[in-house]
């Protein structure tokens, strides 16, 4: 059941296809803190990703998308980035899952927030 869904789902980690093209003419070249796995051609002219789980290029932190984007020639696994005091750590996009940022006043919170900030209009 599991080769079947490789064989026939991209957004699983990899297709068969995929893993069979890594295997040939992927170099490894780095690995971030959510599992997924960096690779390059063997002159660096073609890189992509193989995700750990489901592909969702949020998921790439800054530093590899820099990377994948030829931004800088030198993967984070290489030369770390410096990263500034006030910076905050990378997120993946949360919309569509029940993680996602809710305001107050949204109809999806379970109790909404008593807005104090203005008057409601009555007519008379």
């Amino acid at each position: 059941m599991k080769f079947l869904l490789r064989l026939l789902t991209w957004w699983n980690s990899q297709t068969v296809g995929t893993q069979l093209h890594t295997w040939r003419y992927g170099q490894r070249v780095g690995e971030d803190d959510q599992g997924n796995i960096f690779y390059q051609s063997e002159g660096g002219k073609r890189r992509w990703v193989i995700y750990n789980g489901e592909a969702e290029a949020s998921r790439v932190s800054p530093d590899w998308h820099g990377w994948l984007h030829h931004t800088w020639n030198e993967p984070p696994s290489e030369k770390a980035m410096s990263h500034q005091s006030w910076e905050r750590p990378h997120v993946e996009n949360l919309t569509g899952t029940p993680a996602a940022y809710v305001p107050a006043g949204s109809m999806r919170r379970p109790a909404p927030v008593e807005r104090q900030d203005y008057e409601a209009w009555r007519p008379e």
